[in-house]
This record gives C-alpha cells, structure tokens and sequence, in this order.
C-alpha cells in the first residue's frame, strides 16, 4: 500500500511497458541504462529533499532561539 501511494508501481509498469514495447535483444543495453539514468534522478531528488528538509529544521532552530530571546528581553522589561 505504502509503495502505491508513493507512486513506486507506477514507475515499475513504465519499465515493464518500455521493455515490452522495444523488445528484441539488441535494445536490453539502452533500456539498463534508462533505469540507471531514473534511478539518478531519484537519489538526486531525494538528496534535494533531505536538504530543503534541513534547511527548513535550521530554520526553525532560529526562530525558537529568536522567540526565547525576545522572551528574554520580556521579563527583563518587567
């Protein structure tokens, strides 16, 4: 259920209509190469992901340093 929802099948019956649709043995090196080229561009997503992700934790960190700072300034005011 998981891999549906990520949409994985839908990657794997590509593959398979690929490799149905050129067939023949002479095409098995282009198609291993796609797969390879795919299978890039998705760890090189993933890495973007995980980035953007940090990006956003660091982020975050600031604000929650800014806010006890401001709370700071707060009591020593009162």
């Amino acid at each position: 259920m998981d891999a549906w929802l990520d949409g994985r099948t839908g990657k794997r019956r590509r593959r398979r209509w690929r490799r149905r649709r050129r067939g023949g043995g002479g095409g098995g090196g282009e198609e291993e190469e796609e797969e390879e080229e795919e299978e890039e561009e998705e760890k090189e997503k993933e890495k973007e992901k995980e980035e953007e992700e940090k990006e956003k934790e660091k982020e975050k960190e600031k604000e929650k340093e800014k806010q006890k700072e401001k709370e700071k300034e707060e009591e020593e005011e009162k």
